[in-house]
């Protein structure tokens, strides 16, 4: 066999029998899902959305997101400035994620399920999934904790949307521990570890209804 030939053969062979190696890490491909949140400092704390992709990369799956949050805004004022509605249009996300105040009152809720109502219908109209992410009550008014938890989950429920429970697990962990290590000093925003809780629990109910 000449030099030339065995070149040849050389070369097929390991192109034929590297089909059959172990794929790397490299190799999978991984989910992508785009996200869209849209709330105010209690999503932009700590870079809660930054954090939503770090957590999820470590599940091996790829999740982009972008962030849309003011101090003080609800979902109200997000809807009302009239550009939520054309980012979500020409992105078509996977999912949008609404946060706004505690909405422990009578108002907070009536946002809370009236702009819903819009954001649902848009997000249906562009291939979305709404979703809401429960927040929490500052320490100052821990005593409205059940009334915060009820309306997210009545908004979420009347608008067909996902529930990302975050203040209802937030909760549980203060009851079982008397630990308040979720909130900062200021005893509203969250601290590093409740956002990285927060985190988890966003990916965790994305993945689920992908």
């Amino acid at each position: 066999m000449n030099k030339v030939k065995f070149v040849l053969l050389f070369f097929i062979s390991i192109v034929c029998t590297s089909s059959y190696l172990p794929a790397t890490n490299n190799d999978i491909l991984r989910p992508k899902i785009s996200v869209l949140f849209i709330g105010n400092s209690l999503t932009a704390s700590n870079d809660l959305p930054q954090l939503v992709e770090n957590t999820a990369k470590q599940k091996g799956v790829v999740i982009k997101t972008k962030m849309i949050a003011f101090p003080n805004y609800a979902i109200m004022d997000h809807w009302n400035d009239g550009k939520i509605q054309k980012e979500i249009e020409r992105n078509h996300y996977d999912f949008v994620i609404l946060q706004q105040g505690p909405s422990s009152q009578q108002d907070g809720r009536e946002i809370l399920i009236k702009f819903g109502k819009l954001y649902s219908d848009l997000c249906k109209d562009n291939d979305s999934k709404l979703v809401y992410f429960m927040v929490w009550p500052s320490l100052r008014y821990y005593h409205t904790f059940k009334d915060v938890i009820k309306n997210h989950k009545d908004a979420a429920s009347i608008n067909d949307a996902i529930l990302c429970p975050v203040g209802e697990v937030w909760k549980k962990h203060f009851d079982a521990t008397q630990n308040f290590d979720y909130y900062s000093s200021d005893g509203f925003h969250p601290s590093e570890k409740g956002s990285r809780k927060a985190a988890d629990i966003i990916v965790e109910y994305l993945l689920k209804n992908q």
